[in-house]
């Protein structure tokens, strides 16, 4: 009994010293690892000269600032991570990544893996057809649908299929611009993936005339910010920083730089800014 009291005693005392592990680090290297997708345009990419942009990394800038003013320090340095749909989890785990910024939906399966933040988006499934393809989701029979490797759409798609007794091969891409290409060559009739992806997709298609974006939601995604599971006091302070963005108004601003000057949350998104605005 003593035994297992002492290995109880000693459980606890690792999960409370790591608790503060994160941010400890943090304040002591002045510096936080972001974790960001390359092909998740316009959640999470690198630009035109190298560098990670979009809405999430965005977000997670507006975000570092916040906590370098609640740790007290002079500066905070940034260090970008790229990471991939596969592997994204294992970085946050392994410690390579301390927040992950990019497209990432919040389940319940993957909260086993890591911890997230509040809502930062929701979004959708839906399907970018070829105009002269199939014209709905149950014409899909008999043809070739692309969608990203290691994502929940993958698994929604293939639930969708099997759903709807739509007897389609589903061929898994590396990334979207791959499942972009290989819609415009006619490799694959449609292409599945998050509406708000497919549709950057598209305007910046240089064959857009050829594509038709669905208005049919499959599934619903909301965005989060992945973390170490575990470490509350970190994910409190990345949600204190998120409650303040969205109270005070800064959201506006970090939407206008992710999406566009022109582009505006829908309803929803913005209930979602309200909702998850918590008071002190």
């Amino acid at each position: 009994m003593r035994v297992i009291l002492a290995s109880l005693i000693l459980v606890a005392a690792f999960a409370s010293s790591a608790e503060a592990t994160v941010l400890e680090r943090i304040r002591d290297t002045a510096t936080l690892k972001v974790g960001f997708r390359e092909d998740a345009r316009p959640f999470s990419f690198k630009n035109e000269v190298g560098e990670a942009a979009g809405y999430s990394v965005e977000l997670c800038r507006e975000v570092a600032a916040r906590l370098k003013h609640s740790l007290g320090l002079a500066t905070l340095t940034i260090k970008y991570q790229p990471v991939t749909a596969e592997n994204r989890f294992e970085a946050v785990n392994r410690g390579d990544v301390d927040i992950l910024c990019g497209a990432t939906t919040a389940t319940l399966s993957r909260r086993s893996l890591v911890d997230f933040s509040l809502p930062v988006f929701i979004d959708g499934a839906s399907v970018l057809y070829r105009t002269d393809g199939p014209e709905n989701f149950e014409s899909l029979a008999g043809h070739r649908v692309g969608v990203r490797a290691g994502t929940t759409t993958e698994e929604a798609l293939t639930k969708s299929l099997l759903a709807m007794s739509v007897a389609a091969e589903v061929v898994a891409v590396e990334d979207h611009s791959e499942g972009l290409r290989r819609l415009e060559a006619g490799d694959v009739s449609a292409y599945f993936a998050d509406r708000v992806i497919l549709h950057f997709l598209m305007t910046r298609s240089a064959k857009a005339e050829s594509l038709r974006l669905s208005q049919r939601f499959f599934t619903h995604e909301p965005y989060a910010l992945a973390m170490p599971r575990g470490d509350s006091n970190f994910r409190l302070a990345v949600d204190r920083a998120l409650s303040r963005i969205y109270r005070d108004g800064s959201i506006k601003q970090i939407f206008s730089r992710g999406f566009g000057a022109e582009a505006e949350p829908s309803g929803l998104v913005q209930a979602l800014f309200i909702i998850s605005a918590l008071p002190e």
